[in-house]
């Protein structure tokens, strides 16, 4: 988490590109037709399935400061496997020559 203190340097580096950054996951993961809860429990299934342990780490915890709880977040780490695995199952089809 020590390297996230290097945000600023793309800041201020980027200034205009980063303001939008920001303002954009703001509002991404903003309250809406998707309540918080849900939007925090997607985001950590992006992070389970990107392995990003920044992701993993900030969205769990928000996850949870929005009352999600340990039994969710399981399911949520499940659900990014099955899908992670079910990735590697479906591209494996490219392994293998059409056949009449």
């Amino acid at each position: 988490m020590r390297n996230l203190k290097r945000l600023k340097t793309i800041d201020a580096g980027a200034p205009e590109a980063m303001k939008a950054f920001w303002a954009f996951d703001k509002a991404a993961l903003a309250d809406g037709a998707i309540p918080v809860k849900y939007k925090e429990l997607m985001a950590c299934a992006v992070a389970f399935t990107t392995q990003c342990p920044y992701c993993i780490e900030i969205h769990s915890g928000k996850a949870r400061e929005a009352g999600a709880s340990d039994q969710e977040l399981a399911e949520v780490v499940v659900i990014a496997a099955a899908l992670r695995a079910g990735a590697a199952v479906t591209h494996g089809t490219h392994a293998f020559p059409d056949r009449p």
